[in-house]
C-alpha cells in the first residue's frame, strides 16, 4: 500500500526533540523526506539517524531559527537536498514565563521572536519556492496541494496567566494561519494551525527535576510545578496530559490528501478541553 506522504518534501522546526521530532518521525514513516531543524547539531542529528535507520530520508538544518539568514538557509536546504517542498510545519518554540508587570523587554521578544516572526520568515522565504513550483505544475497540467501547518497553543486561544508573551505570540500565529490560507490557495497550498493544550515533554515536566534549556546564550528554567501539573492535569477530559507522538498525529492529519480541502483552521489537540 503506498504511503500517505510518500515523495513529499517536509521541513520541521525544532524536530530534534520532544514534539518536533515526532512529528518528523511520523512524516518520515509516512513516505516523506524531512529537513531536520534544531538549535544543536547533535539533537538534529540524531533525529536524522532514526529516520534513516527506519529506512526514510532526512537531512539536518542546525541553528536558531530566529536567526536573520536561518529562513533562507532552511528552505534552500530542502530544495537542494530532496528538489523541492511541499510540507512547512512551525513547531519550535519554548516558553518564558512572568505576570506583566515583572517581564522584561528581552522575554517579550525572545518568545515573540521564535514563535510569530520566525515563522513570518520562514514562510516569506518559502513563497517564491513554492509559487514556482506550482506554476510549473500547473503548466503541466499537474495539481500537487503544499501543506503548512503553524504550531499554536490553547494559551494564544483562550490566554494563560504568567504567559502574555507566549499567548500573543500563539494568537499571532492564528491569524498568520487565516491571512496565509486566503493568499496562497490560488497555489494549491493549505494554511492550518494545530493548537497544543498539555503534551508532555521536557518543557512541561516537572520543576521537581530542575530542568533547564539552553537558548540563544540564555539558561531558561523549563518545567511546570508538581502541584500545578497535577491540577492541569485534571482538568483534561481524558484525564492525561498528551504524547509526543499524539501531538504528532493532529499535525499528520493536516498533511495528508484528505485534508486536502482543510485551510484557514485551528485543530485544537488537547484531549477534550474546550476552553480555559
Amino acid at each position: 500500500m503506498t504511503r500517505k506522504l510518500e515523495g513529499k518534501v517536509a521541513l520541521v522546526t525544532g524536530s530534534g526533540r520532544g514534539i518536533g521530532r515526532a512529528i518528523a518521525v511520523k512524516l518520515a514513516s509516512e513516505g516523506a523526506q524531512i529537513v531536520v531543524n534544531d538549535l544543536d547539531l547533535e539533537p538534529a542529528n540524531e533525529t536524522v539517524a532514526a529516520i534513516i535507520a527506519a529506512g526514510g530520508k532526512a537531512v539536518s538544518c542546525p541553528g536558531s531559527v530566529t536567526a536573520p539568514d536561518f529562513a533562507e538557509r532552511f528552505v534552500g536546504t530542502a530544495v537542494e537536498a530532496f528538489g523541492g517542498l511541499d510540507i512547512i510545519v512551525n513547531n519550535a518554540g519554548y516558553t518564558w514565563d512572568s505576570v506583566v508587570q515583572k517581564m522584561t523587554d528581552e522575554q517579550w521578544y525572545a518568545i515573540i521572536d521564535v514563535h510569530l516572526t520566525a515563522p513570518f520568515r520562514i514562510l516569506r522565504a518559502a513563497q517564491p519556492v513554492i509559487r514556482n513550483l506550482s506554476k510549473t505544475e500547473l503548466e503541466a497540467g499537474e495539481r500537487r496541494v503544499r501543506k503548512i501547518v503553524n504550531i499554536s497553543s490553547v494559551a494564544g486561544l483562550f490566554g494563560n496567566a504568567g504567559q502574555i508573551n507566549y499567548a500573543a505570540g500563539k494568537a499571532g500565529i492564528t491569524g498568520m494561519t487565516k491571512t496565509l490560507a486566503k493568499e496562497w490557495g490560488r497555489l494549491n497550498t493549505t494554511v492550518n494551525c494545530v493548537a497544543f493544550g498539555l503534551i508532555m515533554t521536557r518543557l512541561t515536566g516537572s520543576t521537581a527535576e530542575g530542568g533547564t534549556a539552553s537558548i540563544d546564550g540564555r539558561e531558561i528554567k523549563v518545567g511546570v510545578n508538581a502541584d500545578l501539573l497535577d491540577a492541569m492535569e485534571r482538568t483534561i477530559p481524558l484525564g492525561r496530559g498528551g504524547t509526543p507522538e499524539e501531538a504528532a498525529g493532529a499535525v499528520y492529519l493536516l498533511c495528508i490528501p484528505e485534508s486536502d480541502f482543510v485551510s484557514g483552521e485551528t485543530l485544537m489537540c488537547t484531549g477534550g478541553i474546550t476552553g480555559i
